[in-house]
């Protein structure tokens, strides 16, 4: 998904750039206020990439898997995104889980994503990971963690759309600026004061967020959103060859295998981006139970079967009530 501004462009300023191994997309609503934002921006993606990069031999999280077993004093930051994901782990019973990064590795998706492309490699077997592994994965709120053994954590999808409201709200906070954020598609919206927050007023920003499988593609749909956020887990990105086979990043922790359910794209809106990405993951694991997951949640949603055709629900712009 990319972000832009309502469709006057007047007293709006846009960046784009590349950040976590995927693309930054930032819009303010004031040209005056870019330059600033920008610069907090860069600050703040380097934080998240020296605390939680599974690629990064010195990240804070490299440092922690590497000491499966004992308690790793480590930065705020990891300790509150950590967090973050175990309580997706929870919100979705187990179905989006940070302890399967041995199974990523197993597939070969153990380098930054742009070197995993370059060719083929023999495949392990699948590990599905251990039950309730989540569960054992200890954080200390005054700064440390700790790594059950044998497990690998990967914040992967939920680290990602922490970053994204944590770039937001800081935005607002250091800034003083609406925005919307946009981290490979996991959208975040940042309101200052109580613009647009009560029933009724119309003095808030309608950010327009096209929503697409792929940052390349063509957009399904337009959509506007004018708080919290925003993503989409899709099975047809960041694929690679490993044992004669096509994979994708998107594994069924039950199994420790690329998920190969009804749905290959979903797209959802919640309170914030962490929820929305939370939601959209859990949908494609689940395959024909999500509808009524998502249903049962109140939340909006865009569904793409593997043939291609879309079903809405929740309110999302197009839904038949």
């Amino acid at each position: 998904m990319t972000a832009a501004p309502p469709q006057t462009p007047v007293g709006y300023a846009a960046d784009r750039w590349s950040a976590l191994g995927t693309y930054v997309q930032l819009v303010v609503a004031g040209p005056h206020a870019l330059a600033d934002a920008r610069r907090e921006a860069e600050e703040l993606l380097d934080e998240v990439d020296r605390a939680y990069s599974r690629f990064r031999p010195d990240s804070e999280l490299v440092r922690a898997n590497a000491a499966a077993g004992s308690w790793v004093r480590v930065s705020l930051l990891l300790v509150s995104a950590l967090q973050a994901a175990l309580d997706a782990a929870r919100e979705s019973d187990g179905l989006v889980d940070p302890t399967i990064g041995r199974s990523l590795e197993a597939l070969g998706y153990d380098r930054d994503f742009a070197e995993l492309q370059a060719g083929d490699g023999p495949a392990a077997l699948p590990i599905p990971v251990s039950v309730r592994a989540w569960q054992e994965v200890g954080v200390d709120p005054d700064g440390a963690v700790r790594v059950p053994p044998g497990v690998v954590v990967d914040l992967g999808a939920v680290g990602k759309a922490y970053a994204a409201d944590l770039l937001a709200g800081r935005l607002v906070a250091r800034v003083g600026v609406d925005c919307v954020v946009s981290l490979g598609g996991d959208v975040a919206v940042g309101v200052t004061g109580d613009a647009g927050q009560d029933a009724g007023q119309d003095d808030g920003h309608g950010w327009q967020v096209a929503v697409a499988e792929g940052a390349a593609d063509v957009p399904a749909q337009v959509v506007t959103i004018d708080r919290g956020g925003l993503a989409t887990s899709t099975t047809t990105q960041r694929r690679w060859r490993r044992g004669g086979r096509t994979v994708h990043h998107l594994l069924d922790p039950r199994t420790g295998r690329p998920i190969e359910g009804m749905w290959r794209t979903v797209s959802v809106a919640a309170a914030d981006c962490v929820a929305a990405n939370t939601a959209s993951t859990a949908a494609l694991v689940q395959g024909e139970q999500a509808a009524g997951w998502l249903q049962a949640r109140g939340l909006s949603a865009r569904l793409v079967a593997q043939d291609g055709t879309a079903r809405t629900m929740g309110g999302w712009p197009g839904d038949e009530p």
